[in-house]
Parts: C-alpha cells; sequence; structure tokens
C-alpha cells in the first residue's frame, strides 16, 4: 500500500484546448518536484532560457522549490498533465506582491505539446485565479527574444512596456478593472 500525498488530494480542474487536448490541472507540492525536473528537461533550451532568465541545461532543487513549496495563496504553482495519458505537459505559475494588488506570471510547455493551445488554457487558469485572489494586474517578463509568449500574450489582452535600463527584457501587462 502507497501513501497518499498532498499530490493524490489536490482538486483537479479539468480544461480543453482549443484544438481539443484534455488536460487534468492542479496544484504542485513537494512530492511533485522529481516530476518537475523531468518535465523540464522536456522544454527546449530556448523555453527553458526564457522561462528562469537564464541558459540552464538543467533544472534542479535551487530553481525546482519556489515551484514546489508554495503557500498557494500568495504564491501558486499549477500542474497541467495530459488527461489520456498522465503526462505532466505545463507548469504555470502566480506570485503575488505583498500587497495582493500585482502577480507576476510564467507558463512553460513541453515542447512536443506545443501548439495544441495549453498556453491560451494556463494564461486564462492564472487569470482566474489572479482575478479570485482580487489582483488588480498581473505581469510577465520576458526575453525580447521570446516571439511565440509575446504574442500569445498580447493576444490575450497584455499590452507591452519596455523596462528601463534593460534592452533584452520585455514586461506585459494586463489590468484587471
Amino acid at each position: 500500500m502507497t501513501a497518499t500525498t498532498l499530490a493524490d488530494l489536490a482538486p483537479v480542474r479539468p480544461y480543453e484546448t482549443r484544438d481539443g487536448t484534455r488536460l487534468d490541472v492542479r496544484a504542485a507540492f513537494a512530492e511533485d518536484e522529481q516530476a518537475l525536473e523531468a518535465f523540464f528537461a522536456a522544454v527546449s533550451d530556448d523555453d527553458r532560457r526564457f522561462r528562469f532568465l537564464a541558459a540552464s541545461r538543467h533544472v534542479g532543487h535551487e530553481q525546482l522549490a519556489p515551484l514546489t513549496h508554495c503557500d498557494h495563496w500568495r504564491t501558486e504553482s499549477f500542474l497541467a498533465f495530459e488527461h489520456e495519458t498522465g503526462v505532466l505537459v505545463a507548469s504555470a505559475m502566480l506570485a503575488c506582491d505583498a500587497a495582493m494588488e500585482t502577480g507576476e506570471i510564467a507558463v512553460s510547455i513541453r515542447s512536443d505539446f506545443r501548439g495544441r493551445g495549453i498556453g491560451w488554457a494556463m494564461l486564462d487558469l492564472l487569470g482566474q485565479e489572479a482575478r479570485k485572489r482580487g489582483l488588480k494586474r498581473v505581469i510577465s517578463i520576458e526575453d525580447r527574444d521570446n516571439h511565440a509568449a509575446i504574442e500569445l500574450e498580447r493576444e490575450r489582452g497584455f499590452r507591452t512596456l519596455g523596462i528601463d535600463g534593460d534592452p533584452h527584457l520585455v514586461l506585459l501587462e494586463k489590468r484587471f478593472d
């Protein structure tokens, strides 16, 4: 008999993407670190660099701990699994400031699952969670070379702002009125 974990008890939200991919989305917990490590190994080098804003061939404990040890209110990390196979296909995070006015978001999609509407679904989920928490806005900091993410966020209602002093990064913002 195996022990029940927090991940086993976490509520699962079903999502269907625009191409019909069915996802099961839930919060991440400490016991998910190994699955997230394998997930980030299946993400392209560029996508790993874009997510962590640093080049890295391997995502280790230091980078994974904030994704798996959340307070589940100010900071929440979501995992999306393909419904049919249980394969982890996306990681999404919402990290709120102390005033609970602004949340920073980040999304990563497994390379072999890109282009299936999963990014849209994760952005919608993060927006719902931000509104639920009463945030006034969400932001995303992107490398200017991450054209796919910037375009996706623009399509989802984000506006683009520069970051003073850093020509390599762009801030995307979505306000909730």
